[in-house]
């Protein structure tokens, strides 16, 4: 995993995690990198500060987990700073909730809000489903009073899992 502190055009600075260097430049490339505060995918790499090792004689090496998603097996470590047990915990919990709303939900991709539109006026039968939304798409499907929430993690689309 890398990480990297981002910045939108907006001038939010956010961090983002990758699998890798290439990873990073392939999900920008296909719209999947956005600012986690207002939406925007003019995103790109702000200047970091080296990670410099702690002393020996610090706090213990506790870390926050990656939640486990469908499929992907344990967590992996994602902080280099300790996390408070509540903390973690919460997390957990927050995860698990969202792995239990998405099992029976349906990946339906970029068509999420023409589907979630299509189920609010009754062109289709209503059913969970999960994809992507850009902000501006997001903001429309509230102004209607279409019922939607953001995911507090992300998740992969289908095809794109190992």
């Amino acid at each position: 995993m890398i990480v990297f502190d981002l910045h939108c055009d907006a001038g939010h600075r956010f961090e983002g995690w990758f699998g890798s260097s290439s990873d990073y430049e392939d999900q920008k490339a296909h719209g999947l990198v956005s600012c986690p505060h207002c939406g925007s995918d003019v995103v790109g790499k702000a200047p970091m500060a080296p990670a410099v090792g702690a002393k020996s004689n610090t706090a213990s090496d506790a870390r926050m987990p990656v939640p486990a998603t469908a499929g992907s097996g344990d967590a992996q470590p994602v902080s280099n700073t300790p996390i408070t047990p509540e903390v973690q915990k919460a997390l957990t919990a927050l995860a698990k909730a969202q792995e239990k709303a998405l099992k029976n939900s349906t990946w339906v991709g970029k068509d999420f809000a023409s589907q979630s539109r299509a189920m609010h006026y009754g062109e289709r039968d209503e059913a969970p489903i999960h994809g992507q939304a850009s902000l501006e798409e997001a903001k429309a499907l509230v102004d209607e009073g279409v019922p939607v929430a953001p995911l507090p993690f992300p998740v992969a689309p289908p095809d794109e899992l190992n």
